[in-house]
Formats: structure tokens, sequence, C-alpha cells
């Protein structure tokens, strides 16, 4: 099989988990490839793992694995458990090794679980978006934030912008 460079992509999912209007963010570890000791939100790559031993939804599909993706990483990065899962935005980069990478954005409630810290990770806090100002995120984090922050208070919901 020969892959179309120009259609492969990594896909991650993140998620900006909501807890007493409050969001987790954390740190990533010294020794990550990409955004290394960056504050961010949980999340990681689609690997096909996540739904090739699982039994198919149609004679041909798997669905929900988006959803199934981020709750695992969720799981597995923090400790938590999400609810009411919503999508936000989406968005397109180059990584270290080249490969272009879409990463869907989610938010969630949380749901229940005492933070528990992957290797990947080395800190976390839950912060109100006038605290994550105070906090070196990657860029575009902090403009998620806000979004989010504005969906809770029932604003208009815009895509994302640079403010």
């Amino acid at each position: 099989m020969k892959i179309d460079e120009d259609k492969a992509h990594y896909i991650v999912v993140t998620c900006i988990i909501v807890k007493n209007r409050k969001f987790l963010i954390v740190k990533r570890s010294a020794s990550e490839k990409n955004f290394p000791n960056k504050w961010t939100v949980p999340g990681g790559k689609l690997e096909v793992k996540d739904y090739i031993n699982r039994e198919k939804d149609t004679s041909q599909h798997w669905y929900n694995v988006i959803e199934n993706l981020i709750r695992r990483e969720v799981e597995e990065e923090v400790g938590l458990k999400i609810k009411n899962l919503r999508y936000l935005t989406s968005l397109t980069f180059i990584n270290s090794d080249g490969i272009p990478t879409l990463v869907i954005s989610m938010f969630a409630d949380y749901e229940c679980g005492k933070v528990r810290l992957s290797k990947e990770l080395s800190d976390y806090a839950w912060v109100s978006l006038e605290e994550a100002k105070h906090y070196d995120l990657i860029e575009g984090i902090y403009e998620e934030l806000e979004m989010v922050d504005k969906i809770l208070k029932g604003e208009k919901f815009v895509e994302w912008s640079k403010i």
C-alpha cells in the first residue's frame, strides 16, 4: 500500500477539562520532543489500536473513535474521567519529525477522579482564565480557554482567533 504523503497526518485530540469554572492545564516534561516544558491540556495521538480490536459499529465502520481516544488519554495522562464531551476547534502544525499533525480540540466536564500525572507530564494546575495568563502555555491554548469560558457564560460561539 502506498501512502499519499499529501494526505497523511498524525491525528491528535486534546481536551480542556472544566471543574468548578476552572480549567485543568498540565506541564509537558522536559524530555518531550514537541513543546517541552510548555503548559497545555491533556491529549494524545490516535493509534490504530484505538479501534481495530473492537467490534465495528456497522459492517465497515467504527464510531466514536475520537471520543474514546480522548477519554482514554485523559485517564492515562491525568487519571480523570470526563463527561459532556464537545468539539471546540481544530488546528494543524508540522511536528518536529516533519509529520503534519491535525489537532482536534475538545472540552468536557470533570466527572470524577484525582489527578495522577503520567511520565510525560511534570505538573498540573486548575486555573481560572485570568490565572492561565501567568503560565507558559503552548501558543493558542489561552485563546481556546477563552472560547470555552465564553461558551460556559452562554455567549455566542465563535471560531478560534488570536485576540
